[in-house]
Formats: C-alpha cells, structure tokens, sequence
C-alpha cells in the first residue's frame, strides 16, 4: 500500500469499525494489541498542524519563551518532583498552551468521539487518523531507541525522554532529519486516564505533521474519512456505548458539554 492509497471513506458504521481495527490482531499473542494510535478531527480539511504553528508567523520565536513563562507562572501547580522539561511540556498542552504536541490515543472510539462531537461541524465529512507508532521507533535516533530497548516499552515516558535530551533544543539536534516520537504524559487529572492519551512530537518546530506523514509513513499511516452523512449514526452509537464528554471530560465542564450536544441538537439541515 502506498501513499496515495492510505486514505479510506467508510460507506457504514461497520465498515468504519473494520477500518479503526485493522492490523490489531497479533498471532503471536492470539489476542488483539494494536500498535495504532488514533487521532479525530471534525473537518478532514483539517492537517494535522499543531497548536504552536497556529499561533502565527513568529511561533519559531516563541516556543522557548512560551514555555519559561508557563514555567514561571505555574510553579505551584507543577509536576511536582519530575520536573523535566517534558513534563512541563506535557502540563503546558494539557491547560491549553502553544505547544508543539499533538494528542493522540490508543482508543479509536476516542478518536470518533473527537471526529463528531462538535455538531457545527456534522456538514462536514470528519477524519480520524490512524498511525502504527512501532513503525516510527524504528526510525528513531539510536539513543532513542536503546532507551526503549532497556526498558522494555513501546513508548516514551517523559523522564525516559529526559534521558535522552533535556531541553527541546537538544532533542531536535539528536538527528539531521525530523523523527516523530510518542510519549505518555503524567496521569495529571482523570481525563488524560480516560481519553487513553499519549503526545505526538515531531523533531523540529517548522515541521508539518500532516505533511511529513504523508510523505514518509507509507503503510504506517492511514486516515479515515467519515462522511457528514454518517456523523449521526457514529455519534448516536458512541453515545449509547458512553463515549462522551461526560467520560472522556470528567466534571461539570464534560457533563454540560454532554448534555447541551445530547439535547440541544435537533436540526437535519
């Protein structure tokens, strides 16, 4: 499969269902352990850019300082005792920084919630890309992937990532070339816990993610297109399994946000 047949448009919810678990099943174990992680978005115009690109021209510039001062300001509702650098940076994204991270999830029901929860988006088609991150620590530099290799894991922690480059700076300057890896964040509150999460950080700010994938991934990257007339039926269906806002965003936030798309959505225009 090459670049050009790694999109998919599901005609159904169970073509849909198909699609999310393909590759899951692993022989050698006789169980399903996939090594995807998904991520949704309600328009599939959008790339997969991230929220420091979109800051404006200047985010280059910015990042560093951006970060110092959340640092600075946040101390007290910090870390704690692992205070490296991505943790901080982990924190930053999670409260809705500028950062040059993306969020990810093993769950692809977590995926399609994030696909069709915002109804102004229902009359567009929704996306939800899929990428095999046991591809992509193969290509990682090799420190990188002695760290894995030593702790016996499949991703990054954010202090195994301090193992390899304390700063940004430093990390960027481990390859010539840009290399994605994934790392967990800290359990900071139940939501990260139940959206299953885990950060995507490409090496090198200026770097489109979308961009790059496509360019490198191969098979290693799929994107589902959910056409608008289909958003209705997934949603429908992940809201009778308890895949919601009320889950997924524990507090009064999540539950106002559950009840005010459960009921206030009415209209098929």
């Amino acid at each position: 499969m090459g670049n050009e047949s790694t999109e998919y448009h599901a005609g159904s919810w169970n073509e849909l269902s198909d699609l999310l678990f393909e590759g899951a099943w692993q022989a050698d174990l006789g169980r399903l352990r996939s090594p995807w992680v998904f991520r949704g978005q309600g328009d599939a115009g959008f790339d997969l850019t991230t929220s420091l690109q979109r800051i404006g021209p200047n985010f280059r510039e910015v990042e560093s300082p951006l970060l110092r001062a959340f640092r600075r300001y946040a101390h007290r509702s910090g870390p704690g005792r692992s205070d490296t650098v991505w943790n901080w940076l982990a924190l930053a994204q999670h409260h809705g920084l500028p950062t040059r991270l993306l969020d990810w999830s093993y769950s692809p029901y977590v995926a399609l919630h994030f696909a069709t929860c915002e109804t102004g988006l229902w009359r567009h088609d929704g996306a939800v890309w899929c990428v095999d991150f046991a591809h992509f620590n193969r290509r990682l530099p090799e420190v990188m992937q002695e760290v894995l290799r030593s702790e016996g894991a499949s991703v990054f922690t954010a202090e195994m990532t301090a193992d390899c480059a304390d700063a940004v700076p430093a990390l960027d300057a481990l390859a010539p070339e840009p290399f994605l890896l994934f790392f967990e964040p800290p359990s900071f509150d139940d939501r990260i816990v139940n959206q299953f999460a885990l950060f995507a950080l490409l090496s090198g700010a200026d770097t489109v993610m979308g961009e790059w994938l496509r360019k490198q991934a191969g098979e290693s990257l799929r994107r589902i297109v959910i056409p608008a007339d289909l958003k209705r039926e997934v949603r429908d269906r992940l809201d009778q399994t308890g895949v919601t806002e009320r889950v997924l965003l524990p507090g009064l936030d999540g539950l106002s946000a559950w009840l005010s798309r459960y009921y206030g959505y009415r209209s098929r225009e």
